[in-house]
């Protein structure tokens, strides 16, 4: 069942959890261990978790001597392909003193596109929740293009939340909640709460942010949310640093209400970008 409030999150059967790579790559490498002891908690209560992680570029950049992220496609897939085999082995050793294996699972935007494809994805899915693995899912930049792609991991966990009919999504961010407009900009106010079907044309959430290690921002959250939303699968946006008290059920963040009547779809929306 999904979760109508912030406090089902506690209770909830499968919560899919996105991560971004400014949170958990470069300086903030540390912080993938408070990050696990979170969902190693949820865990350890009986919920089925998911996490969808961002990095694999940021944390395979160092390896290639990169200082920023690079621009050209073949670099960025080079990168992806160090990255991704040392982001797994940062989570598995994490996870390690809570004897929780993590397994790998890849996608691409023509895996969810694909029936075939996405059965597959969904049913390998449902197997490793169901010996009781972590998944960590991640878009497989490797082999990804710039014209075949989800665009951003936000997209990819709503998708992925979708798929497995989790009862609810987690999108993390740098900042506790979405504002209505830039929160460093005067008159900006902190949205606790966003109905299912509220018209948030009025309120200014910038477009999406290309830093130094990954893609996002507010208005990639903001799309995010109201795709699993529309699928009946309540949303909340909050700080990565406040994950265990997200996962706890505990009032922050900003919550979205899921559709009360959803279609029956395993995947609803365009699936790729570009």
């Amino acid at each position: 069942m999904s979760a109508l409030e912030r406090a089902d999150i506690a209770t909830a059967r499968r919560v899919v959890v996105k991560v971004g790579s400014s949170s958990i790559s470069g300086d903030n490498a540390h912080k993938i261990r408070p990050l696990v002891d979170a969902l190693a908690a949820a865990h350890g209560r009986g919920v089925e978790v998911v996490l969808v992680s961002s990095g694999a570029i940021a944390t395979g950049m160092p390896f290639l001597l990169l200082d920023e992220r690079p621009s050209d496609l073949a670099t960025q897939q080079a990168a992806a392909a160090v990255g991704q085999n040392i982001l797994i082995y940062r989570y598995q050793e994490a996870l390690r003193p809570f004897r929780i294996v993590a397994g790998q699972v890849l996608l691409t935007a023509g895996d969810l596109e694909n029936a075939t494809h996405r059965e597959n994805a969904r049913r390998a899915m449902e197997r490793l929740l169901g010996l009781r693995i972590l998944p960590v899912v991640n878009e497989n930049d490797t082999v990804a293009t710039h014209e075949i792609r989800f665009g951003d991991n936000d997209r990819l966990a709503a998708l992925v939340a979708q798929l497995i009919g989790a009862d609810a999504l987690v999108l993390l961010s740098d900042i506790e909640c979405l504002y209505t407009r830039p929160p460093d900009e005067p008159g900006a106010v902190p949205i606790p709460r966003v109905a299912y079907g509220d018209d948030l044309d009025g309120f200014e959430f910038g477009s999406v942010v290309v830093n130094s290690v990954g893609t996002g921002g507010a208005a990639t959250k903001v799309s995010a949310a109201r795709l699993a939303a529309a699928s009946g699968i309540g949303v909340l946006v909050t700080s990565a640093d406040l994950v265990g008290e997200a996962l706890a059920g505990d009032d922050i963040g900003t919550w979205f209400e899921a559709n009360p009547a959803p279609a029956a779809s395993p995947v609803t929306g365009a699936v790729r970008v570009g």
